[in-house]
């Protein structure tokens, strides 16, 4: 097996990110646990927020719609990134990749119009809907 020097060079700078990425690693634990405070006392052990202590329990539940939005904005957000790094390389991509982003958010937009058509964005229960078209219908 003969090493070329480009090889060498290669693996020397594998060697060295993977080294200094150790260092951090352990730079970043070691240090507050030399230099962080050792007493221990109930006030210190009660989680707080901005200096505020918490009233209530940490596990709320919340409603699937919550999650949806959430999952929602992930997906496009995704769009997003997508977007920005094919425009970034447009002119390489041709036109090809201008079809292949084209058909990205027909994909998505397709997906959006179906969320909208189940009801998958209403944040307004069934009944408090039928119960204001009734309103209006009246008024």
């Amino acid at each position: 097996m003969t090493s070329s020097p480009e090889a060498v060079s290669q693996f020397l700078s594998i060697a060295a990110y993977m080294g200094g990425l150790c260092f951090l690693l352990a730079f970043m634990l070691g240090i507050p646990r030399l230099l962080g405070g050792k007493a221990w006392g109930r006030a210190k052990n009660d989680p707080f927020e901005s200096g505020v202590v918490s009233q209530g329990g940490a596990r709320l539940r919340f409603p699937a719609k919550f999650y949806l939005v959430a999952m929602f904005f992930v997906i496009f957000d995704a769009e997003a990134l997508y977007l920005y790094a094919w425009s970034v390389s447009v002119r390489e991509s041709g036109w090809v990749g201008f079809f292949e982003a084209v058909t990205f958010i027909l994909i998505l937009l397709a997906g959006l119009v179906y969320l909208v058509r189940i009801g998958a964005l209403d944040w307004a229960p069934e009944q408090l809907r039928r119960r204001r078209e009734r309103e209006q219908q009246h008024n």
